[in-house]
């Protein structure tokens, strides 16, 4: 994340700036006023559609109840949101007035994608400051300073502008952390404490598949784990009796929340962790590896864990694995099928990058999911989502 700059003019009018600090990666809005407690929703909604960021000088709670607000106008039906028809057709463009229906379940993916960055963009307009010390100069404002240290490391430098939007999303997931996330597979109270920009285990049906599928020979001697981010998979592999799992990811907040988790868990002696872009050196008789499941592009950090534009990770594991198996060894894929129901890429193409790779499948082992968008019909995704199947694919050199 390259540091920009954000300006504005103060009360006074005179020119100020800060450190522009977004996640996403999201440039500095062009155009900033202030904005405090006296400011309307709809005219907020408005300046927010246009892009405009509103640097909040007032209570800290009334700007969470605004962005609330915005939330409701981003989110009404066709027609009844505030702000006019230009603001309503860039808040919503895929429900605009005259738009077809989308004929194609990619079309729908692209369209659902494109509103949910357009919401973001204008939610994503009342700007919080932040001191140096991490403190937020505003009425009523919470002490966020553990949150902050864990996202951004320990205080000190300069002064920040932040997204509200973004330091609530930050706020959840310091409180993540704290609490965990129950892994059943692992247990009855085990639980993985996701750190802040690290993707959160919450679909437990892949965590099952690599606990319950029968290892294959000499894999409880070692096995590797690619792209390890909370380290879940890792940790069922040590728990399931492999002497020495090497761990790999090139996110250095995946690699110290894994050590954390291995930790926490008392297999950290089990469990090597290397920064690495897919393998590390050598073979194993096991090597499992849970890509992004939907070749999309990311529109931020955390989403590279789900999107993986043109599949990059999902070829790059299919092409190196049969040089880094041990004779006889095999490679596990963990891979949802919802790409195939959203159009994204075909069963004949995964089976292609596998043939071409130099592997043959053996088995593959198959689960519903479990979570509550595939039981959503209000979904926009829901056909895909209801025929969705996550599965185990175990693979082995020709």
């Amino acid at each position: 994340m390259t540091p920009s700059t954000i300006h504005w003019q103060d009360a006074s009018g005179q020119a100020q700036s800060a450190l522009w600090q977004a996640e996403s990666g999201a440039p500095a809005p062009r155009r900033v006023l202030l904005a405090d407690d006296t400011l309307a929703a709809d005219k907020a909604y408005r300046l927010a559609c246009e892009g405009t960021g509103l640097l909040w000088a007032g209570d800290f709670h009334n700007a969470r109840q605004l962005l609330q607000a915005l939330a409701r106008r981003a989110d009404a039906p066709r027609g009844r949101a505030a702000g006019g028809a230009k603001a309503r057709a860039r808040a919503r463009a895929p429900e605009a007035p005259g738009a077809q229906v989308p004929a194609l379940p990619s079309q729908a993916f692209h369209l659902h994608r494109q509103a949910q960055a357009q919401r973001a963009r204008t939610l994503s307009q009342i700007l919080i400051p932040v001191q140096a010390d991490y403190g937020i100069p505003l009425r009523r404002a919470p002490d966020l300073r553990a949150a902050f240290t864990e996202a951004w490391g320990a205080p000190g430098g300069e002064a920040r502008v932040v997204s509200l939007r973004e330091v609530l999303g930050l706020v959840g997931a310091h409180e993540w952390r704290k609490k965990g996330v129950p892994i059943p597979a692992l247990g009855p109270e085990a639980r993985i404490h996701p750190h802040y920009g690290v993707f959160s285990p919450v679909r437990g049906e892949y965590v099952d598949l690599v606990a319950t599928t029968p290892l294959p020979a000499g894999a409880k001697t070692l096995a590797f784990d690619i792209g390890t981010g909370t380290a879940v998979l890792a940790i069922v592999l040590a728990r399931r009796g492999v002497a020495r799992v090497v761990a790999t990811d090139q996110d250095p907040r995946a690699l110290a929340c894994a050590a954390d988790n291995l930790r926490r868990m008392g297999v950290a002696g089990e469990v090597a962790l290397q920064s690495a872009d897919l393998f590390p050196e050598g073979r194993a008789p096991l090597v499992v590896c849970n890509p992004p499941w939907v070749p999309a592009r990311a529109n931020s950090p955390i989403e590279r864990a789900v999107y993986d534009e043109d599949s990059r990770m999902l070829r790059g594991f299919l092409a190196g694995l049969a040089e880094h198996l041990a004779p006889g060894g095999e490679g596990w894929l963990i891979l949802s099928d919802l790409a195939e129901h959203l159009g994204l890429r075909s069963r004949a193409q995964l089976l292609e990058w596998i043939d071409q790779a130099g592997l043959r499948v053996v088995q593959r082992h198959d689960v519903k999911p479990r979570h509550g968008k595939s039981a959503d019909a209000q979904d926009p995704l829901h056909a895909a989502r209801a025929a969705e199947v996550t599965s185990l694919w175990r693979l082995a050199a020709v």
